[in-house]
Parts: C-alpha cells; sequence; structure tokens
C-alpha cells in the first residue's frame, strides 16, 4: 500500500472518530477481512494500557510564567525570568528580549505593545521613529525617560519583550501568557500611574481594546490608575490625532500635580 499523505491519514482519522473509534488496540493496522478466523487484541495489564492510552499533560505556559514571575524578587531577577521562558515562540526570532528603559523609581509607567526593528537591534523600548515621537511628547509634559528626578522620569517596557514577525500586533495568546511577567513588572517598579500605549497594552492591563474609544478615559488595573493613549507609531500615521494625544498628556499631567 503506498505511503498515506498527511491529509488522507487525517480524513481517514477523523472518520473513524466519527464512528465512535476511541483506542487503538494494536501496534499496527489489520486488515480483518484476509483473517479466517477473528483476531482478539492480547489482554495488557493495567498499568501498561493507563499509561499507553492517557496522553502526558501539556505544560501550562501562563502558569509557568505566574510561577516564574511570582518568585521574581528584583527587576534583575524579572528579566533572567523572562529571558529563561520558552513558552512565547516570538522569542526563537528576535535578537534580544526587549526588557525596560527609564527609570525604575519614576511615578510614571509607559507599556507599550511589541518591539520593532529598530527595538529588536538595540534591546531597549521606543527607540525607533515612534519612541523618538514618545520622548518629544513626554518632553512637552515635563517628564524623560533620562530624567534623574524620580517626580519628572519616567519607565518605559512593553507587554511582549520579542518582536513579532513583520512588527505584527501580538496574539491575544501571547498576551495571555506574557501577562504575568508584566504584572509583576508592575508590582516592582510600584509606579502612580500606568500609561498604556495602544491596543495590545490595553488588552493586557484592562482586559479590553478600541484605543480609539478608549483613550483619554482614565481606567484602573493592578490597584493602580490607567491612561490610555494611542500609540505614537499610529500617531505617526494618522497626524490628525495629535490634538487628542495632547489632550491626554495634558490630563496626565494634571493627574501628577
Amino acid at each position: 500500500m503506498d505511503r498515506l499523505d498527511h491529509d488522507t491519514a487525517a480524513a481517514m482519522l477523523l472518520w473513524q472518530v466519527d464512528l465512535g473509534v476511541t483506542e487503538a488496540l494494536l501496534d499496527a493496522p489489520l486488515n480483518r477481512y484476509d483473517l479466517a478466523e477473528p483476531v482478539r487484541a492480547p489482554a495488557a495489564p493495567a498499568a501498561r494500557v493507563t499509561a499507553e492510552v492517557l496522553p502526558m499533560a501539556a505544560p501550562d505556559p501562563v502558569a509557568e510564567a505566574r510561577a516564574l514571575a511570582d518568585a521574581a524578587e528584583d527587576l534583575e531577577a524579572l528579566r533572567a525570568a523572562m529571558t529563561a521562558y520558552e513558552h512565547c515562540e516570538l522569542k526563537r526570532g528576535a535578537r534580544n528580549t526587549v526588557f525596560s528603559d527609564g527609570h525604575p523609581a519614576a511615578r510614571v509607567m509607559v507599556i507599550g505593545e511589541a518591539p520593532g526593528r529598530d527595538e529588536d537591534t538595540e534591546g531597549r523600548p521606543f527607540v525607533g521613529r515612534a519612541g523618538q515621537l514618545l520622548d518629544r511628547m513626554l518632553a512637552a509634559i515635563g517628564l524623560g525617560r533620562e530624567s534623574p528626578d524620580p517626580a519628572q522620569a519616567v519607565y518605559i517596557t512593553n507587554v511582549m519583550p520579542w518582536r513579532p514577525p513583520q512588527n505584527r500586533d501580538p496574539l491575544p495568546e501571547e498576551i495571555g501568557m506574557m501577562r504575568p511577567f508584566l504584572e509583576r513588572h508592575v508590582a516592582l517598579v510600584d509606579p502612580e500611574v500606568l500609561v498604556v500605549m495602544g491596543n495590545a497594552a490595553a488588552q493586557a492591563v484592562l482586559g479590553r481594546g478600541g484605543i480609539t474609544r478608549m483613550r483619554g478615559r482614565w481606567g484602573e488595573a493592578w490597584g493602580r490608575p490607567v491612561l490610555p493613549m494611542c500609540h505614537p507609531a499610529y500617531l505617526l500615521r494618522n497626524p490628525e490625532n495629535k490634538r487628542d494625544a495632547w489632550a491626554d498628556l495634558l490630563s496626565l499631567k494634571a493627574r501628577l500635580t
């Protein structure tokens, strides 16, 4: 018999499942029409049947992320835990783990979506064109990642520490498995205010998207006020929305006063 291709084999397996087949009794297929007498499968010890029939439990990526994140007692330990995490496929195509930038004692923590090409190359968040726009936006209200004064500094990170291919949006399952690291990151930095930029950041922190509707409306997550804003990359593509971004920045400034 010719070797079955994948699609044909899968179709035959589904047909058998529809007929009610629940388990295989022999190690190789058997054509019973060729047999003079019916053949019964040999009995196996209960322990062997259990071992062969029951599959090994697959690891839970979110539970493992939670355990690693909760065990991190400081930012360096959290960075090491994220770097060692192997369940996110994005890591395999990234050059660097992009962890954070800015002052870790800052009052404001900015959370973006995911690194782009420049960020992946440098290993720092928001260093490309969108990052340069973000720096100018923050400077307009007296804040900056380079400021040595925590009252005027910001701390910046992303939901995803690895660049998605072709800069696509992070998938919901990718956001879900990295969320425990983000929550622990926020707890360790302990900022007064969170600023979430873009849909992926809003989804990870606030549990919902639709950033153009949410922007400028204060929410709360993890015991802290949260200001959703449009991502600077969106503003570069849609400069007419910079007026709204300026209103959001003034709202942030008022909250910090």
